[in-house]
């Protein structure tokens, strides 16, 4: 047989070869009910779910669903045996409470009691909110929310706009604002958050707009009061050197926090009421601003990695969501101001039973104990200092024919018992 024809006949029997164990591969995805389809992927924010996986055919098909799909997979997650909603209550050690929280599923959030009861839902679509605005992936959900006083709700959807809604969820106000990430309210009801705008930096870039983040004040009404740029806050202050090295294009903050500080007593002298508190993902940096200023007046970067959530504990120590740090894991952190030192942390052992890449959440109760929201995996729970779980949930926002997809369960929130009260029925 001619050498040409004995090549085209191998490159046959390879190319068949090739295909069989495709088609292989893509039969046992369908059987598992693992293709992206969109019966089976609905819109919003959502990540592979390992317990439904694991009901859904195992590892192999956990691994072959994310790569058809394109999604991030982690071998080291803890099954849950296909449950939802709350999964433990010790019920003698938690702070007790409400429990406010926001997912990657709908324009919804919902409050539940410990043990996982609804009392309330929020819920407004942004096409009713913003009614011939451009709608995308991101505003098919609440990114952040918070409760106030008077039963209302501040609602964000991711980049597009921020809401006011009343106890029946009726809109008070639209506020066509691009806040990414987080929002927080003053003691004076202004409303603080981040935005993002493409701008040519030629000391980055000369030829390629980068995004650039903003630190934006506005007032009940929707003035903008105040609209600072953390690069140029960061660069004029004695922590410029923090900017080294700095991505030469696209989005090189990536902040994602936003405090408002109140009692700051026992703090670092930099730490006084109405400085905001700010995390740049992509510089591992947690800064200080001074929006008066228009100045960073203190920052400090690492040891975390693409941190989230910093939050100021009294008595001057900071609390983070450390994403990737432990390992390329995830773990939480409180640090003292004063000396830099880590006093505390929670994390996985093994590392990977506790992951959360790219979103996550943490808050410090009045007994002690830290609810953290395991955003990735759709799970939150509450640790005693000595690390203990005594309170688990795990997000009931599933997709999929076999569960296998978990909404990215933002953030969950702990509120005293009087926070709010459901309205009788008549």
């Amino acid at each position: 047989m001619p050498l040409r024809r004995r090549l085209a006949v191998l490159a046959l029997a390879l190319a068949l070869a090739l295909g069989a164990v495709w088609l292989l591969r893509a039969r046992a995805a369908r059987d598992a009910g693992l293709l992206a389809r969109e019966d089976t992927f609905p819109p919003g924010r959502w990540h592979l779910a390992l317990d439904g996986l694991t009901a859904a055919g195992g590892r192999r098909a956990a691994e072959e669903a994310a790569r058809a799909m394109s999604l991030p997979y982690s071998a080291g997650g803890v099954r849950a045996g296909g449950r939802s909603g709350v999964v433990f209550h010790d019920r003698a050690r938690p702070e007790p409470g409400l429990n406010l929280y926001v997912s990657g599923h709908a324009p919804e959030a919902i409050l539940m009691d410990m043990e996982g009861r609804r009392l309330h839902r929020w819920r407004y679509p942004f096409a009713r909110a913003f009614p011939g605005k451009r709608a995308d992936e991101q505003s098919g959900y609440f990114r952040r929310v918070r409760l106030l006083p008077d039963g209302s709700l501040l609602a964000l959807y991711q980049g597009a706009g921020l809401v006011r809604l009343d106890r029946g969820s009726r809109l008070l106000r639209a506020y066509d604002a691009g806040f990414y990430n987080d929002l927080d309210v003053d003691a004076r009801g202004r409303l603080w958050g981040l935005t993002k705008e493409a701008r040519l930096v030629p000391e980055l870039n000369p030829k390629e707009p980068v995004l650039e983040d903003f630190l934006v004040e506005l007032a009940p009404d929707g003035r903008t009061l105040r609209h600072v740029s953390l690069l140029r806050a960061l660069r004029r202050s004695r922590f410029a050197p923090l900017l080294r090295p700095l991505p030469p294009a696209g989005d090189i903050f990536h902040s994602n926090t936003v405090e408002v500080l109140r009692d700051t007593a026992g703090a670092p002298a930099p730490f006084a009421p109405g400085r905001v508190l700010v995390s740049l993902r992509e510089i591992d940096t947690v800064a200080l601003v001074d929006p008066a200023r228009g100045e960073v007046v203190w920052a400090r970067r690492g040891p975390w990695d693409a941190q989230h959530q910093p939050t100021l504990l009294p008595g001057g120590r900071l609390l983070l969501f450390d994403n990737r740090g432990y390992r390329g894991h995830s773990r939480v952190l409180e640090l003292d101001l004063a000396s830099g030192e880590i006093v505390w942390e929670f994390h996985g052992e093994p590392p990977a039973r506790f992951s959360s890449p790219e979103a996550g959440s943490c808050q410090r109760l009045a007994n002690g104990n830290t609810l953290i929201t395991e955003s990735e995996r759709g799970r939150a729970f509450e640790v005693t200092p000595a690390g203990a779980v005594v309170w688990e949930f795990r997000s009931p926002h599933r997709a999929g024919r076999h569960g296998e997809l978990v909404a990215t369960l933002f953030e969950v929130v702990r509120l005293p018992p009087a926070a709010f009260v459901p309205a009788r029925a008549p």
